[in-house]
């Protein structure tokens, strides 16, 4: 049933005005409009006569401009009105003498000459600020101002204007935030007192929030701070509410469907591989696995998420799952985003089972299993064989890329998915793999090495149930990061490379990571769609520093050493070479883009120098270094930059150079950027779903609105006794402003 929130703009403001509502900001419903909210609000004083003012009063006054000069604040001299435009950049005094006919008002604008090309005598404008006495003459101190139009002279749009908070709306050079205000204003005068509110009333009333008419009301045309406070209270709870209401159902779906459980058993393959561990698990460790052991043991299926720091043994986690499943009978995959990460896992495993991964073979243990690889580039030999491992069973647990989602790969069994660098793949994907699992869903698991802050795991991951990895194995070596600024000293540069050649005269060995490969790409951007330039890297006069580049310097710089290259274009057998090589010591130097950033392990890599560093967000260069400190070795991290001191990117390389704490860093990260980015949507070029709300700094909110959300999906999953909430919640998954819900 259409309410008026669903009604068309055209209704209330015409179609040419509606239209360009709708080309310029997709806004074509009154809904939409109203919940268009103001960026911020101008703070002005209350609209008072001339003869009423008083001193110390913060007032708005409604006056014509009587004269107006501008003087140098050096020489003190008079600047002419033809000559100010060339004054911006100096010191000026811009007096303003305005008057209501009866009585003068001065104001004093400081370093604005350009003001006495708009504030022309005889322009009708609002001026505000706090009532002054200067030599006997009233002044409005740090005054602002507005200039009217002849058709905005009207009593009631002067009343309009202004109001003790003027909302500034998100606003384009074709739609001002005048119009956008002036339509609000009409649309709400003709809105019905009650409207269907999708926060129900109990809630409303238990978490003392505004109804939405009233918020509507308060949020656009507030009177006070207390108004603007309540209502953008009581719409951050909507928003949670709607976004958690969805999560909830999606659980609700999850926890009814039917999964085989893979309970623990002892004396089998997961014990074997207990027993023969050469270290003991973190407690961290003991305690996630237990989580997800009694997860699998349900007839429902698992879906959790493993977050930990990179090196903090997820993969030991992840395999000891595996062998639960494999000891009931069942198969389980590990999907990794590319072929070198997949062929990486495949490497791990194998080794870390030893003996219990040669099931058939020669030395093979008694219980074993095969660990089956499928990747692309697979040979027709090879890509056979791992087809009729995975259909029949005979490989327990398969490695893979994409190649595992096609139509005629198949499992014998399949009852554990688990899912490395969760980001990088979508529900669809996801869905593709637990399809193949007949008419029982499998298990998932999901990984990331990207630490997540709790509200953003439980806002993002939602319908995942979130476990956390917090220490490092013992023996895990710290690792040092220095900034490196280049331009500004560049003898640092210098030194950092000395540094290079001193770790290999060590035995160590040392990656030079770079933003993109070669010279070909005009834009400041990766090849491998790893990277994409900020606001302040654009403005930059050159494009990021390529791998090409920084070969052709080091090979004469370190002509001694052994350096080679690695990048996502490279043939997948010469990549796989290369990362032989590097792994067996036999190369000193690897310069290669961010495909080094996540699963290739070389114990004996000590350094690390990332080139442009400011080109990189602050979760991934804390994820690169990562690489070195591996082994025994103290890691060294140095990130090299052109920029100075004092940018806002200078300032996150401050961050990542002072902490080692993901998750710390992880927050300054997400602080720093926009909610669509943290959400994953701003890739896309779509804007946020969240409007008012933080996933930072609206924890308690969040909390509250989950806690409702399960609490009205356990009794009502349907939402049959809330139309309003179902209708929002069926709007919001038909937009495109929840792609971020389906990313997960």
């Amino acid at each position: 049933m259409k309410t008026d929130l669903d009604r068309k703009l055209r209704d209330f403001l015409g179609a040419k005005t509606a239209k360009t509502f709708a080309d310029v900001l997709a806004i074509e419903t009154v809904g939409e409009l109203l919940r268009h909210y103001p960026r911020r609000y101008l703070k002005k004083g209350e609209l008072t006569p001339f003869d009423e003012l008083e001193v110390g009063d913060q007032a708005t006054v409604n006056g014509r401009v009587k004269k107006v000069t501008v003087r140098s604040l050096d020489t003190k001299a008079e600047i002419p009105l033809t000559d100010v435009q060339r004054w911006t950049r100096r010191k000026t005094l811009t007096k303003v003498v305005v008057t209501d006919g009866r009585r003068d008002l001065e104001l004093a604008f400081f370093n604005q000459p350009w003001l006495a090309t708009k504030l022309t005598p005889g322009t009708a404008a609002l001026f505000w600020g706090e009532v002054t006495m200067f030599r006997d003459t009233m002044q409005l101190k740090g005054p602002g101002t507005e200039i009217l139009d002849e058709d905005d002279l009207s009593e009631a749009e002067i009343e309009r204007r202004a109001r003790p908070f003027r909302p500034l709306y998100p606003a384009t050079a074709k739609l001002p935030t005048a119009t956008i205000e002036r339509s609000i204003k009409i649309v709400l005068d003709s809105l019905d007192e009650q409207l269907d509110d999708p926060v129900p009333d109990l809630i409303r009333r238990n978490e003392q929030l505004l109804g939405l008419r009233d918020a509507l009301q308060k949020v656009h045309l507030p009177d006070t701070e207390k108004d603007i406070s309540d209502a953008q209270h009581r719409f951050r709870f909507e928003e949670a509410l709607v976004m958690q209401t969805i999560l909830a159902q999606r659980r609700a779906v999850t926890d009814a469907l039917n999964a085989v459980p893979r309970p623990r058993k002892p004396g089998g393959l997961l014990d074997a591989f207990d027993q023969r561990l050469p270290f003991a698990l973190t407690e961290g460790q003991s305690e996630v696995g237990e989580e997800i052991f009694a997860d699998l043991a349900r007839p429902h299926p698992m879906h959790r998420l493993l977050q930990g720091e990179v090196g903090s043994g997820k993969t030991v986690v992840a395999l000891r799952a595996m062998l639960s499943v494999v000891d009931n009978g069942g198969q389980a995959v590990l999907l990794a985003p590319t072929e070198v990460l997949a062929t990486q896992h495949h490497k791990t495993l194998t080794k870390m089972l030893g003996d219990l991964a040669m099931e058939g073979m020669l030395g093979g243990a008694e219980q074993a299993t095969k660990v089956g690889l499928l990747t692309g580039s697979l040979n027709a030999a090879g890509r056979r064989t791992a087809m009729l491992d995975a259909a029949s069973g005979a490989a327990g647990i398969v490695v893979g890329t994409h190649a595992l989602l096609e139509d005629k790969v198949q499992f014998a069994d399949l009852g554990l998915v688990v899912v490395d660098e969760q980001h990088r793949f979508g529900v669809e994907q996801r869905a593709a793999l637990s399809a193949k699992s007949g008419d029982n869903t499998p298990h998932v698991l999901v990984m990331t090495a990207t630490p997540i802050p709790r509200t953003v795991a439980m806002t993002v991951f939602g319908d995942l149930a979130v476990s956390t990895l917090t220490e490092l194995p013992a023996g895990r070596s710290p690792i040092q990061s220095s900034l490196v600024p280049a331009k500004e000293k560049p003898d640092w540069l210098a030194r950092a490379w000395a540094r290079v050649r001193e770790e290999v005269g060590k035995g160590h060995q040392a990656y030079v990571v770079c933003p993109r490969i070669g010279d070909d790409v005009k834009n400041a951007a990766d090849e491998e769609g790893e990277f994409v330039a900020g606001e302040e890297e654009k403005k930059q006069a050159r494009p990021p520093i390529s791998v090409m580049q920084v070969a052709d310097a080091l090979h004469e710089i370190l002509h001694d050493l052994r350096v080679e290259i690695l990048h996502g274009r490279l043939p997948a057998e010469e990549k796989d070479a290369v990362m032989s090589r590097f792994a067996a010591g036999e190369v000193d130097v690897l310069i290669a883009t961010t495909v080094i950033e996540v699963g290739v392990d070389v114990p004996n890599a000590s350094t690390m120098v990332i080139m442009d560093a400011d080109r990189f967000g602050i979760s991934q260069l804390h994820q690169l270094r990562g690489r070195v400190g591996r082994g025994k070795v103290p890691g060294l991290c140095l990130l090299v930059t052109d920029l100075w001191a004092g940018s806002k990117s200078y300032g996150r390389l401050e961050a990542v150079a002072s902490t080692t704490d993901g998750f710390e860093l992880s927050r300054i990260d997400l602080e720093t950027r926009r909610e669509g980015d943290v959400l994953g949507v701003a890739q896309s070029g779509r804007r946020s779903s969240l409007k008012l709300l933080s996933v930072l700094r609206d924890e308690e909110i969040i909390f509250a609105a989950r806690h409702v959300a399960n609490s009205i999906v356990s009794v009502d999953p349907e939402l049959t006794e809330y139309p309003a909430l179902r209708s929002f919640v069926r709007s919001a998954l038909e937009s495109e402003t929840t792609e971020y819900l389906e990313k997960t």
